[in-house]
């Protein structure tokens, strides 16, 4: 039994759990061991795992990064759910908390859902531009599978897959990546006419490889139109599942890419901001969880030409999964990010 101090940390699903250093460097070894393994990228240092064994060893309730070291923030959904209207959270959440960067959306956030309420949400966008100062955007998640039935018109891959009918679940997905494409160039006439900053395509992937062509050739199309327009491509996962599997952009297979090549294809289709994202184990604890995290997005630092900002909230970035994350949690995977991978924002 070992008489080494404990320290209070916290599990991928949030909850308070006690933990020796030793435990949790090795906690850090082995995140950083299960990214190389499945990435095929470069497992941390011995300097970056004893960075992190600071951070993560603290028993501090709040920790930060020095003064002069802060770097902004990017979002999505922003708002503070306190007041009657989308324009009067905006100004509370830019006065209040000093927003970098406001977000204008609809509370289902789906592109399939607001494609039938374009002329609404440019006004609404047009009217929030003139009460707001920070750098304005407009954000939807595409959300491929709503164009699938019973909520869309194409036929819905997820049930001919299963049945072996392979061909006919891919001609389904690529139909819809057309219409998707449609639908996200309207949103971003309309939005830039309104006087939109940016657009924001939000967990992008979530429907896999069909859904990451959608918004690299959106992101194409918008660029050449609107060659100020900012175009911020979160993504949905560490990695690009293969629902189609076939998918190619620029002669490099969709399916299967790690955060650094999809940062190199959405730099190419002309992004101007790249969210990845590492998904929460919330059967592991944060220092596992933030170790694997780093090693897996420290590949896209060294190739990035556009910002890049992890995504860090809830179930993602080492943060925990839970609907009202713990900010010394936060603050942890904000300073590692920050301190370790010296990325643009988050």
């Amino acid at each position: 039994m070992t008489t080494e101090p404990r320290v209070p940390t916290r599990m991928g699903d949030g909850t308070f759990t006690e933990m020796t250093r030793s435990e949790i460097r090795a906690d850090l070894i082995a995140g950083s061991e299960a990214a190389a393994k499945r990435a095929k990228v470069p497992p941390l240092t011995d300097g970056e795992i004893d960075h992190l064994l600071e951070i993560y060893a603290s028993p501090a309730r709040f920790i930060g990064v020095d003064v002069g070291e802060e770097i902004v923030l990017s979002c999505d959904g922003t708002g503070m759910k306190t007041h009657a209207t989308r324009i009067q959270d905006l100004q509370s959440y830019e006065q209040w908390m000093g927003a970098d960067l406001l977000e204008l959306c609809v509370g289902d956030y789906s592109l399939k859902v607001v494609r039938t309420i374009l002329a609404y949400e440019a006004q609404y966008m047009h009217d929030a531009q003139l009460c707001t100062i920070a750098p304005l955007q407009y954000g939807v998640m595409p959300n491929l599978g709503l164009y699938s039935k019973p909520d869309g018109p194409c036929e819905n891959w997820n049930e001919l897959l299963p049945l072996g009918r392979i061909e006919e679940a891919r001609a389904a997905e690529e139909e819809a990546v057309e219409m998707a494409v449609s639908d996200m160039v309207k949103l971003a006439d309309s939005q830039w006419e309104a006087g939109a900053d940016a657009i924001d395509w939000d967990t992008t992937g979530a429907s896999g490889d069909p859904e990451f062509l959608a918004a690299l050739k959106a992101t194409r199309i918008i660029r050449d139109k609107y060659p100020d327009m900012g175009v911020q491509l979160g993504m949905a996962g560490e990695f690009v599942l293969g629902m189609h599997g076939e998918l190619e952009w620029g002669g490099k297979r969709l399916a299967g890419l790690w955060p650094k090549d999809q940062l190199l294809l959405a730099q190419e289709a002309g992004a101007t901001m790249f969210g990845p994202v590492v998904n929460v184990n919330t059967g592991k604890s944060l220092a596992w969880n933030i170790a694997r995290a780093i090693a897996l997005i420290k590949p896209c630092m060294e190739v990035a030409e556009i910002p890049v900002h992890p995504n860090a909230g809830m179930g993602v970035g080492a943060v925990p999964m839970f609907v009202h994350p713990p900010a010394d949690a936060v603050c942890r995977s904000a300073k590692a990010f920050t301190e370790l991978l010296h990325v643009d924002g988050l």
